[in-house]
């Protein structure tokens, strides 16, 4: 990999080197804070790579291996030897490109990943691990990350989220994001246990709609203490209604029961909560994420077997952008729009949002997410936003991760930021002082004023 990978011109390369080293705002992941604040060493390239990288995972099945080397107890060795068998296959994809990027600026290894050279880059870089104790802290540091925002359930205590804080020699802001698919999906099975929960742990009785809505507010309340600014929803389903008050009331108490919910119902308790939700928000300023169109646990054997976030989920359906008007309209008029990123995993439907996002203020499109982030589906996304919306309050990357690997997708998105600007201002589009600055603004300083907001 050469300093200017991805970079096409001259002009390019310039506006990249201008942004390169700006701190990172993690602004969506799914690190873990338990695994930060403990700081454990790790012991190899495999588990660092293979131990819950959904990504990886999904590449091998595709490419035949057999599920013992995936998710199974095979050693880390052989489970690396047969990620870099299908690696090496796998031209085009946004992991040929990580993979090679993570190993050359983590461990200085610039050589192609191959089956006949898999052991030895294996041995490779579990020197430099021992050598240099890389830990997640470490990781962190060395990529420059000045925050970054986990994704927590409403019932998590943040009790690692403290003790991070509490450590003056991280500098790392390490922020919870409130995370509320849980509470919205009251046909999913373990609901009334889950309202058990919540009622537990915000101190109060939750029997009615109007408890649920009290206890919510009570754990935002604690979430904002603990430094939240971002709230976020993943659900499959997006609301074509908004039930009325006693409506909502009736569903959640049917949810309660183990009653049977119909999808008139189910939606429009859901429609209710989010104008609830938005508007609570709103009051707190934070920052509204909505991410649509995912299709979960499309492979039922393998949900059963490994649970959620083990490489099933796929694209999903496009969204109704007429429900999603209606949404944001009546959040609008209701409470006034709060700061709201809106994602699709469909890229079908890129443009409509990003034109509906010219409608209401404070909406911006977010970044190329899972299934688009790679070097078409981000070109596409900035090429649609700056169309469609505005370019300018762009708010960059975010790694959407589990691994303390990924903020090379940071420079990767920067490469391919510098290379679209490079591209428009060698072509006479734009002028190039205003391409470097737009550049900073999108790869750090926008999100990190509405981070700081």
């Amino acid at each position: 990999m050469t300093d200017n990978y991805l970079l096409k011109t001259a002009d390019a390369q310039d506006i990249y080197f201008k942004i390169k080293d700006l701190p990172i705002v993690d602004y969506h992941c799914h690190l873990s804070p338990k695994e930060i604040y403990e700081d454990k060493p790790f012991d190899n390239i495999g588990e660092m790579w293979l131990g819950g990288d959904h990504y990886k995972w999904r590449l091998m099945r595709t490419a035949g291996i057999d599920e013992g080397y995936i998710t199974g107890n095979t050693d880390w060795r052989e489970k690396f030897i047969k990620y870099a068998a299908a690696l090496e296959l796998a031209a085009g994809n946004p992991l040929y490109h990580w993979s090679h990027m993570e190993l050359s600026m983590f461990f200085g290894i610039d050589k192609p990943l191959k089956s006949d050279n898999a052991a030895e880059i294996y041995d490779e870089a579990n020197a430099f691990i021992a050598e240099n104790r890389l830990s997640p802290r470490k990781l962190i540091e060395q990529s420059k990350v000045e925050t970054l925002c986990t994704t927590d359930d409403i019932i998590d205590t943040l009790e690692y989220h403290k003790k991070i804080k509490e450590d003056k020699s991280f500098k790392t802001r390490v922020l919870p994001s409130f995370r509320t698919d849980n509470l919205l999906l009251v046909r999913r099975t373990g609901y009334p246990h889950y309202i058990k929960k919540l009622a537990e742990v915000s101190d109060a009785e939750i029997t009615d709609l109007e408890g649920l809505k009290a206890a919510v507010i009570k754990r935002l309340d604690f979430f904002c203490l603990n430094g939240c600014r971002f709230t976020d929803v993943g659900i499959p389903y997006f609301p074509d209604r908004i039930a009325d008050e006693p409506s909502a009331d009736d569903t959640f108490k049917k949810a309660l029961a183990g009653a049977e919910i119909s999808d008139a119902e189910y939606l429009g308790f859901i429609g209710n909560m989010y104008l609830f939700l938005a508007a609570e928000y709103k009051k707190r300023n934070l920052v509204m994420q909505m991410h649509l169109a995912v299709y979960r646990n499309a492979n039922s054997n393998l949900f059963a077997a490994l649970g959620a976030d083990c490489g099933v989920d796929c694209v999903g359906d496009e969204i109704s952008g007429t429900a999603l008007i209606h949404m944001l309209d009546a959040i609008n008029k209701n409470s006034g729009m709060p700061q709201t990123v809106i994602y699709t995993l469909n890229p079908s439907n890129a443009a409509q949002i990003a034109s509906i996002a010219g409608a209401f203020p404070n909406v911006r499109c977010g970044a190329a997410w899972w299934f688009c982030d790679h070097k078409r589906g981000i070109r596409e996304e900035m090429e649609i936003t700056a169309e469609n919306s505005s370019l300018g309050s762009f708010l960059g990357m975010l790694t959407d991760s589990r691994s303390f690997l990924s903020y090379a997708r940071h420079d990767y998105f920067r490469r391919i930021a510098a290379d679209i600007l490079g591209e428009w201002v060698n072509g006479g589009e734009y002028d190039k002082e205003s391409a470097v600055r737009l550049a900073e603004k999108i790869s750090y300083y926008n999100i990190k004023e509405l981070t700081e907001q």
